[in-house]
């Protein structure tokens, strides 16, 4: 055992109880996997920016034909990453560009799972391209879900759905699920975010109608997972 994972068993035992409290946790990961991969340390969420690493190379080794995308984009963080893991194919950019829909969030205080009150407006399609690594291939859909996808007819092997409300992720579910290759990934973000209770609402309600399981995973926003 090196020094470096020494030094993580020592911090759990001393200090592992207040790191808990705290939400930070120090393990080894993907020890005995040999192939190089490219991680960007400046993201701070190792678990879903790996998640993601992870399903691109399954999705490669397996030569699955098909576009992905992100419904929810904001100032693009986690998209450009899509963009890096997925070189050569289009990525679809889903968001209004300027925060909440109040038809969205007027239904989420209806039924009580969010507020719908935090403000996402700053940010802008401009601002988005400049994190892409191949803008090119980035194909944005300005305005309000699904009625902006009306036209778009296409294959998807991984889409990552990061709209928050219940409305919009149970829609998005509806709409790239039947759109998803054998093989291929829906991320949901914020399954387990007790912020934004419609994000599980909405995962559980599209899995039991749809007869398919979720696989909840231990990043930040407590994504889950459908793989088709």
């Amino acid at each position: 055992m090196g020094l470096i994972r020494i030094f993580g068993k020592a911090t759990n035992f001393l200090f592992g109880k207040l790191l808990l409290k705290n939400h930070v946790f120090v393990s080894d990961s993907l020890v005995y996997l040999q192939r190089e991969r490219v991680m960007d340390l400046n993201y701070f969420d190792y678990v879903r920016l790996a998640a993601l690493e992870l399903v691109s190379y399954e999705i490669m080794k397996k030569d699955l034909r098909g576009n992905v995308a992100e419904l929810g984009v904001y100032k693009g963080k986690f998209a450009r990453y899509i963009n890096q893991y997925f070189p050569g194919r289009k990525l679809y950019l889903f968001d209004t560009f300027a925060g909440f829909d109040k038809r969205d969030t007027d239904l989420e205080k209806r039924k009580q799972f969010s507020g719908g009150d935090q403000d996402f407006s700053d940010t802008s399609l401009e601002l988005v391209l400049k994190q892409m690594p191949d803008p090119e291939n980035c194909i944005p859909v300005k305005g309000f879900f699904p009625e902006s996808a009306r036209d778009i007819d296409d294959r998807f092997v991984f889409v990552s759905l990061d709209a928050d409300l219940f409305e919009p992720l149970y829609k998005g579910l509806q709409f790239f699920y039947p759109k998803l290759a054998a093989g291929g990934y829906i991320f949901i973000h914020d399954f387990n975010n007790d912020a934004y209770k419609g994000a599980r609402k909405a995962v559980e309600q599209f899995c039991q109608e749809q007869n398919i399981s979720y696989l909840p995973i231990p990043d930040l926003g407590g994504s889950a997972i459908i793989m088709k």
